[in-house]
């Protein structure tokens, strides 16, 4: 569900705690022990440490990718994504779930204001976005300690958010793709599909979007 680049490794997560591992580029991998069979959903690698994070508020981290090491989150709800930016690690999930941390070992739980699932986390702009079911977007400005709501415009459950190019961007349900330049103000966009759309990403000045039925935008 989840791949991040780190301290000379790829590192990929998913179902039953399955952790694998790549130091030639992606071309062979291999299985680490992750002490879980809980499903992890994101990684991220960052401030000399990975950070994995997954169902029943599993959080697992390590320095090198190979030996990991289970954390207290504080929750037992499903976490779904996860960054790092500003000296801070967020994590966000299912019931409004939101936790950040300095370090990847202590985690704060916070109040986002919603019960609704939240599937992805970015910062920009100097400001932590998350998004969810329901048109659901958040932002903060003070590391995550709190939260304000965002009109977003949508109803659709929004999955994915990045932020580049002085952009950010979210996509979601029915083909939906809101944009924003500073997470507050939002604009519905034409995307010309009506499949769910997955994940969002930009680099080499382009914005990619994938989805449904191979939906590649």
């Amino acid at each position: 569900y989840g791949v991040t680049y780190g301290n000379s490794n790829f590192v990929a997560v998913g179902d039953n705690g399955t952790i694998l591992t790549s130091t030639d580029n992606g071309t062979t991998w291999g299985s680490k022990t992750s002490g879980t069979t809980e499903t992890l959903y994101g990684v991220t690698y960052d401030n000399s440490i990975f950070v994995a994070e997954g169902d029943n508020g599993t959080i697992l981290t390590s320095s090198d990718g190979t030996t990991w090491t289970s954390r207290t989150s504080g929750t037992t709800e499903g976490l779904r994504g996860i960054t790092y930016e500003n000296s801070t690690f967020v994590a966000v999930g299912e019931s409004s779930t939101i936790l950040t941390s300095s370090d990847g070992t202590s985690w704060d739980n916070r109040t986002s204001g919603t019960t609704r699932n939240l599937w992805d986390v970015i910062y920009g702009n100097s400001n932590f976005v998350t998004v969810g079911n329901s048109g659901t977007i958040y932002t903060s400005s003070d590391n995550g300690s709190t939260w304000i709501q965002r009109t977003s415009g949508t109803s659709k459950k929004l999955n994915g958010v990045t932020y580049a190019n002085s952009t950010f961007v979210t996509v979601g349900g029915s083909g939906t793709i809101l944009t924003s330049s500073d997470g507050t103000s939002w604009d519905n966009r034409t995307s010309g599909t009506t499949e769910g759309l997955r994940g969002i990403t930009y680099e080499n000045s382009t914005f990619v979007a994938v989805g449904a039925s191979s939906t590649i935008l």
